[in-house]
């Protein structure tokens, strides 16, 4: 492990991920049986349960690691292998930008997901967004061999990327905190989102 590495790991991971639960915990329907979508080790997902005990997690990724905090099935980064309103909730945690398509999971998603999707993500906007948000991905996501696209899109493309599925967000959060002082002043600003989009209109 180099020195960016370590510092990641002792510095900022474990904060982030507390934080980021918090945030999640906030979004996620009662009762929910929620299906986490590039889940990798499941961590924040088994953190996510033990914050909320009525939710019940299980995870897909493209790559099942050898150990993992929650059951983990295989797929192959575009099809999400169950059937329609399978889950109450959909979840994607720092996923979407590792695609070439976003859009392709998102309705997918909104095909599996009965009550809403939750999306943890990034807005390529403001001052050096896009140089910020790939150190982030390299340094985060490098050494875990994760594919790394950089397809970052701007609060704008969200925006129409929902509403081409005919989709809203009910939650749009911006300001998310993961990061202490001063890597806050850097990392953090307004590049994190977390958002709910309900389905009930699909009912």
């Amino acid at each position: 492990m180099n020195l960016i590495d370590r510092v990641h790991s002792d510095y900022i991971f474990g904060r982030r991920v507390g934080v980021l639960t918090r945030h999640l915990a906030e979004l996620m329907p009662k009762d929910a049986k929620t299906l986490d979508v590039g889940c990798g080790d499941g961590t924040i997902a088994h953190l996510l349960m033990k914050s909320r005990p009525d939710l019940t997690i299980s995870g897909i990724d493209v790559l099942v690691r050898p150990q993992t905090h929650i059951p983990v099935v295989q797929f192959d980064g575009r099809h999400i292998p169950y059937e329609d309103d399978s889950f109450d909730a959909v979840m994607f945690v720092d996923v979407l930008h590792h695609t070439q398509d976003p859009m392709v999971l998102l309705r997918e998603a909104a095909r599996v997901a009965r009550s809403a999707i939750v999306i943890k993500d990034h807005t390529m906007n403001g001052w050096l967004a896009e140089p910020t948000l790939r150190l982030m991905d390299y340094v985060g996501n490098a050494q875990h061999g994760v594919v790394l696209p950089y397809n970052y899109w701007p609060l704008e493309r969200w925006n129409e990327a929902f509403a081409g599925l005919g989709l809203k967000p009910a939650v749009w959060k911006p300001k998310l905190s993961l990061y202490p002082a001063p890597a806050s002043w850097i990392f953090d600003r307004s590049l994190h989102f977390v958002a709910r989009i309900d389905l009930n209109q699909k009912h």
